[in-house]
């Protein structure tokens, strides 16, 4: 049977992270029979386990990343190993076995300072270590494993990590006011709505290649902090507008992440909802 009919084995990679914990159940309930490995069941840095794991499966989604941003700055070989060449492995390993693949990638792929969204196949131009990482993996996964999709995705926020919609409410429990920038703008999307969206590439056999999965519309990081105090009944007058410069990073945060949904349309596949309706679900 084919993938595109929804039935077979699936591993998932990275499992436990937050992205991982939401599309486990999205492929068990499109039908899948799936294995779910965290970073302790697999080390996709070791080539041989790879191998070993994807053997047997129909599908592979790959959701295991090293996504500390601002650590990558000092220690960008540890996320090359992670994002690059563990994303080769899985894929050399799942064009091995006959598997196709999902790799997820980043909006830090880009520069940022577009002033339109992002298409597809705009060049990258990436200003970070992680993004050089991501970048590198995407290049990989194409060339090793041509049944693949990459699927970039943005302002991820979901139940089973730390994100930036729970650490606005944790603060909002500490501080009366809170100050947050107003210069970076993207797509906010929650990880349930991105396992969906992967699910759905999958059943409708969507062409290989690059698609983006964020939601519609667009914020900024302050928006989006005044858009879960409303949702939380509290008072987004609390929330002060500030700037990039005010908090500096290690790494550079991109001006502008928002992603073209174009090839999502041409492959007659919905895009996903506004951003503030997977807020609101999200926080009801």
């Amino acid at each position: 049977m084919s993938v595109a009919a929804g039935a077979g084995r699936a591993l998932v990679t990275g499992a436990g992270g937050m992205l991982g914990h939401d599309v486990v159940p999205a492929l068990r309930r499109a039908g899948w029979v799936v294995t779910a490995m965290d970073r302790a069941d697999l080390d996709v840095t070791d080539p041989s386990q790879c191998v070993a794991a994807i053997d047997g499966h129909d599908l592979v989604v790959n959701t295991a990343a090293y996504t500390a941003v601002d650590a990558a700055e000092t220690d960008e070989p540890s996320a090359f190993a992670v994002n690059a060449v563990g994303a080769a492995n899985v894929a050399r390993a799942s064009s091995r076995a006959g598997a196709r693949l999902v790799h997820l990638s980043t909006d830090y792929v880009f520069d940022g300072t577009a002033t339109e969204p992002y298409a597809v196949d705009h060049p990258l131009a990436p200003r970070s270590a992680y993004g050089r990482t991501k970048a590198a993996g995407e290049w990989a996964v194409r060339a090793l494993c041509p049944e693949s999709w990459v699927v970039r995705t943005a302002w991820l926020y979901g139940a089973a990590g730390p994100n930036f919609v729970s650490t606005i409410l944790q603060l909002a429990g500490e501080r009366e006011t809170v100050s947050v920038v107003d210069d970076q703008v993207g797509q906010p999307t929650w990880t349930v709505d991105l396992a969906d969206l992967v699910v759905r590439l999958i059943a409708a056999d969507a062409p290989y290649g690059i698609h983006h999965g964020t939601s519609s519309g667009q914020t900024t990081w302050f928006g989006l902090a005044r858009a879960v105090f409303e949702l939380s009944g509290l008072d987004p007058a609390r929330v002060l507008p500030t700037t990039t410069d005010a908090f500096p990073r290690p790494a550079p945060r991109p001006a502008w992440s928002v992603l073209s949904h174009d090839s999502l349309e041409r492959a007659e596949v919905a895009p996903l909802a506004d951003w503030r309706a997977g807020l609101a679900t999200f926080s009801a």
